[in-house]
C-alpha cells in the first residue's frame, strides 16, 4: 500500500459525497455521532491531549500544551465530527453545515441510538490520536485516504470558509486543522516498494476547468501527495547542530501541504495582493545552481550622480542570469505558481526599479517600504545585457535611493539555493538638483 497524503479542498466539508451503507460507512457513522455526543460536555477547561481536535462550545478547538485552543467557524457552519468514506475507517473533526453533517450520518446509516449501544472503534478516537495537522485512517484506506469532495463547496477543517473579501477578493481560509493520511505511512513519508506510482503529468499554462480528485493518475490533477516528493529534511528541525541564538525550524512529515490552515484567520493569497496579509500555499519551485544565481548593477544613473531635478531621464541596469521580461497578471496571478527556470537554467523572470526619496544622503533612519517617488515593473526583455525604464517626469529636488527588485515571472523575489551569496540586486545614491538655484533639497 502507498501513503497517500491528501490535500483537503476547500470544500471538504460542506459538499457532501454519497457513500454505501456498508459496515465500515455504519461504524464511521456510529464513530461521529459518539464524539459528537462527547464534545457537547466539553469546556474550554476540559483536559486534552495536545495535537487533539475536538470541537468545544460550537467552535473548533485544537489542543495546544494540554490546553484547548478555540477557533470560531465560519458563518452558517458548526464544529462537528464527520464520518470518513469508506473504505476509510474514523472520523474527521472540522467545521460544516448542519445539513452537511445530518446528510453524511444519513448516508451511513448510523443513528443516535445505535451508536450509543456500539462500543467505541479506533476511527472513535481519531480525533484524539491525531496530530494537530493530521487526522489518521486505518491501512483499510489503501486507495483512498479519507473525506474528499468537489473544491466548489466552502467549508474545511477548523472553520474555513470561501467567503470572498469584497475589497479585495480574497477567499477567506480561515482555519487551522487536517489533513488525512494513512495509518501505514511511516514517519518520513516512504511507501511500500510495490506500491504504483502516479504519472509526473505535465504543467501548463492555459486555464484549468475541471477539480483535482484524489488519487487521480496525473500527479499534477491529484488531491494525494506524492511520496517521491516528500523531503524527509523537513522532519529536522536542526537544533541536532546547535549555534548561539539558533531557533528550531517548523517540521513537517508532509511537505507543510497544509500549512495555511494553522494561519488563523489569514485568508489564502490566491493570486491576489492582499494588503492585510495572507498565506500563500504555492511551493517555491524550482531553484537556480550557483552558477545560475542572478546579479545587477545599475549603469545610469551612476551612484552620487547629480540629475536635474523634475526632468525626463532613463535608468539602465546590467543584469546577468535573470531569463528577463517574463511576467503574469500582478493582480489575479500574485505569488501564485512556483519559481521556474529556462532551459539555461536561469531564473524566468523579470526585474522592477523603485526610487525613494530620503531626508539627505547621510540618512540612516530605515525607509518606508509603502512610499516611493517613482516605480517601475520592466517587462521588456534584456538587450545586450541590460534593461531600462524611462522615468518620463523625473522626481523633485532632493537625495535618493534607486534600487532594483529582480524576480520570479509571478513577482515573488527570486530564490537562490545558497545561504551566502553577494546581493541580488544593486542600489545607488543619487541626488536630484534645480540647477539654477543649485538646489538640491
Amino acid at each position: 500500500m502507498r501513503a497517500a497524503f491528501l490535500v483537503l479542498s476547500l470544500g471538504l466539508a460542506v459538499s457532501a459525497r454519497p457513500m454505501r451503507r456498508d459496515a465500515t460507512a455504519l461504524q464511521n457513522g456510529q464513530d461521529a455521532i459518539s464524539l459528537n455526543a462527547q464534545y457537547k460536555i466539553l469546556s474550554t477547561t476540559s483536559s486534552c491531549t495536545s495535537g487533539e481536535n475536538s470541537c468545544v462550545t460550537g467552535k473548533f478547538a485544537q489542543c495546544v500544551n494540554g490546553k484547548f485552543v478555540l477557533q470560531s467557524c465560519a458563518t452558517g457552519t458548526i464544529c462537528a465530527a464527520i464520518p470518513l468514506d469508506s473504505p476509510s475507517t474514523g472520523t474527521l473533526t472540522t467545521c460544516t453545515t448542519q445539513s452537511d453533517l445530518d446528510n453524511r450520518l444519513a448516508a451511513t446509516g448510523a443513528t443516535v441510538s445505535a451508536s450509543s449501544s456500539s462500543s467505541s472503534s479506533s476511527g472513535t478516537t481519531a480525533a484524539a490520536a491525531s496530530s494537530a495537522s493530521s487526522v489518521t485512517s486505518s491501512d483499510s484506506a489503501s486507495t483512498t485516504s479519507g473525506n474528499t469532495t468537489d473544491n466548489s463547496g466552502s467549508g474545511s477543517a477548523a472553520a474555513a470558509s470561501n467567503n470572498t473579501s469584497e475589497s479585495t477578493g480574497a477567499t477567506d481560509n480561515s482555519a487551522s486543522g487536517a489533513a488525512v493520511t494513512t495509518s501505514n505511512s511511516t514517519s518520513n513519508g516512504s511507501t511500500d516498494s510495490t506500491s504504483t506510482a502516479a504519472a509526473i503529468g505535465s504543467l501548463s499554462s492555459s486555464d484549468i476547468t475541471t477539480n483535482a480528485t484524489e488519487n487521480n493518475p496525473d500527479a499534477q490533477s491529484s488531491l494525494t501527495l506524492d511520496p517521491r516528493v516528500i523531503a524527509t529534511g523537513f522532519l529536522n528541525n536542526g537544533q541536532d547542530v546547535q549555534e548561539a541564538g539558533q531557533v528550531a525550524s517548523l517540521t513537517s512529515n508532509n511537505n507543510f501541504i497544509n500549512y495555511c490552515l494553522t494561519q488563523g484567520n489569514l485568508p489564502i493569497t490566491n493570486g491576489l495582493q492582499i494588503t492585510t496579509g495572507s498565506c500563500n500555499p504555492a511551493p517555491i519551485g524550482t531553484i537556480p545552481s550557483v552558477q545560475n544565481m542572478p546579479s545587477a548593477k545599475f549603469a545610469n544613473p551612476a551612484n552620487g550622480a547629480t540629475i536635474a531635478a523634475n526632468t525626463e531621464f532613463t535608468i539602465t541596469m546590467n543584469i546577468n542570469n535573470l531569463d528577463t521580461g517574463n511576467f503574469v497578471n500582478a493582480n489575479e496571478n500574485y505569488f501564485a505558481a512556483p519559481q521556474q527556470l529556462s532551459a539555461q537554467g536561469q531564473i524566468i523572470g523579470h526585474t522592477h526599479v523603485v526610487i525613494e526619496a530620503l531626508s539627505d544622503l547621510a540618512q540612516t533612519t530605515p525607509t518606508n517600504p509603502q512610499q516611493f517617488a517613482f516605480f517601475k515593473g520592466v517587462n521588456t526583455a534584456a538587450v545586450n545585457g541590460a534593461v531600462t525604464a524611462d522615468v518620463t517626469s523625473g522626481v523633485p529636488a532632493g537625495a535618493y535611493r534607486l534600487c532594483s527588485i529582480n524576480s520570479s515571472s509571478n513577482h515573488q523575489p527570486v530564490i537562490v539555493p545558497i545561504a551566502q551569496h553577494g546581493s541580488l540586486d544593486d542600489c545607488v545614491y543619487v541626488f536630484h538638483c534645480i540647477w539654477r538655484r543649485r538646489n538640491c533639497f
